[in-house]
């Protein structure tokens, strides 16, 4: 299969894989400030005082670390197109076993 090339001459898909791999970089970052700042949100106002309550930041965590497990998952597991060219390669492959 041909390589497309971007106009800088970068391969176009492995572009697209570091961009995917930059964007998770980024939002890893910005979910792991966040949740330290809402854990000392929730500290200094007294959150840790009253035990009878799940504390709100752990619903931020979970929530949040959802959406950064898919991110993770489309980044580094299954870049776009992966599929696809893999459904691709075994259609060719079967082709050429009919012939």
């Amino acid at each position: 299969m041909e390589n497309l090339r971007t106009q800088d001459g970068k391969d176009e898909q492995l572009w697209k894989i570091a961009r995917q791999r930059a964007s998770f970089k980024k939002h890893l970052t910005t979910y792991l400030i966040m949740i330290v700042f809402f854990w000392l949100i929730w500290y200094f106002s007294g959150g840790s005082d009253d035990r009878s309550f799940i504390p709100w930041p752990l619903w931020a965590m979970v929530g949040w670390g959802f959406g950064l497990a898919f991110h993770y998952v489309n980044a580094y597991i299954s870049p776009k197109g992966h599929a696809v060219e893999k459904e691709y390669e075994k259609l060719i492959n079967e082709q050429k076993n009919k012939n």
